[in-house]
């Protein structure tokens, strides 16, 4: 439904570049000619019907020919799906820096016109992702396993925080016990209450059991509470690593045959690249998306110079790095590898920078291997 619109006028070009400013509730578009004039700009809802609304705006002023969208991966992914569905070539458009902000100011029209502007002149022109495939249940599977893993880690540090401060007599109870004979043990404890008060005939709830009667009765409840979230956690985690396996293992058995990766590893990865790997030229992009591909920093008498990349999908480039230390570990080359470079005078800093390299090239062969080859349940 459109909220907000400016009536088409008439151009001497057929050939048009859409621009869009995502948000939650609201899609604000503005369009462009070729020599970058403003031809219109309208809010649409954030609904199928408004898409359909903003498509059908757009197409008042001409062909598009592309469309920049901000944000695909949040506010605008349903709408990304939308257009290349309807057969609009989409470009991920980055929100305007700092500096150009301050010089232009800023408003969802004035994001709009530049998200138009940076698709038409080249500027944005990566693909997003398609978010239609198993990986994109790989993704949101492991949102829910992520925030449950640290939701238990959290949960595990209140239960030995409290076990330092509990009653003498409940601590020595605990002291030496660890992982999970201490949570089994602290689910099992009981507290002693007082006799539960008479419930009321008229109440609308189950009687409330009696008072604690002293702070050792109170620590066990708490122990016990949270003792039963962990176990309640570590249930909800396996489950989900069942689906995970379930997923990961008919979706990339090339990826996953490689030495140090393991499920997490291989969903991270999988993740990053996306259900459209292709979207990737090459493995120098795909390492870049990593935070994996040096940086130059060259500059006068100074050449032939690269910093790190401090950029890219740091999950992404978390996940290479376990690959690392699994391989200098296991892996007979990359000890052999380490031992040359350090005699040449690297530092092991810089040798890890290096081996993260070699394996994101060797990742992205085995993704583009795995997600164009049919799968077989």
């Amino acid at each position: 439904m459109t909220i907000v619109a400016d009536a088409p006028t008439p151009v001497d070009t057929v050939e048009i570049t859409l621009g869009i400013d995502t948000h939650a509730d609201t899609h604000v578009a503005a369009v462009i000619d070729p020599l970058g004039r403003h031809l219109g700009q309208a809010s649409f809802d954030t609904t199928v019907a408004g898409f359909k609304a903003l498509l059908a705006w757009a197409t008042e002023f001409g062909t598009i020919t592309v469309a920049g969208v901000e944000g695909t991966g949040a506010y605008g992914a349903g709408l990304a799906r939308f257009l290349t569905v309807e057969g609009v070539t989409v470009v991920e458009v980055d929100r305007p820096d700092r500096k150009a902000r301050r010089d232009h100011g800023k408003s969802d029209p004035i994001d709009a016109y530049a998200a138009a502007r940076a698709a038409a002149s080249g500027r944005a022109s990566g693909t997003p992702k398609s978010r239609t495939g198993d990986v994109e249940s790989v993704r949101v599977l492991r949102v829910a396993r992520t925030g449950a893993v640290r939701a238990r880690a959290k949960a595990l540090t209140q239960l030995k925080a409290m076990i330092v401060t509990s009653p003498d007599a409940l601590r020595a109870q605990l002291r030496g016990l660890d992982g999970t004979d201490l949570v089994a043990t602290c689910a099992r404890l009981r507290s002693v209450r007082d006799e539960p008060p008479t419930p009321s005939p008229f109440a609308k709830r189950a009687p409330r059991p009696g008072r604690l009667i002293d702070p050792t009765a109170a620590t066990k409840r708490s122990l016990a509470s949270i003792a039963g979230r962990v176990q309640a956690l570590t249930i909800e985690i396996a489950e989900l690593d069942d689906d995970l396996d379930a997923l990961l293992t008919p979706l990339a058995p090339t990826l996953l045959a490689l030495q140090g990766v393991g499920l997490d590893v291989a969903g991270q990865l999988l993740v990053t690249a996306g259900d459209n790997p292709e979207r990737l030229r090459n493995e120098a992009a795909f390492a870049h998306l990593c935070g994996a591909a040096p940086i130059p920093a060259s500059s006068g008498k100074t050449s032939n110079r690269h910093r790190l990349n401090r950029g890219g999908d740091r999950a992404a480039n978390a996940a290479l790095y376990v690959i690392v230390l699994s391989r200098l570990r296991w892996d007979e080359r990359t000890r052999v590898y380490v031992e040359r470079r350090t005699k040449q005078g690297h530092s092991k800093k810089e040798i890890i920078r290096c081996l993260k390299r070699y394996i994101a090239r060797e990742v992205f062969a085995a993704i583009n291997a795995d997600l164009n080859a049919p799968i077989t349940p």
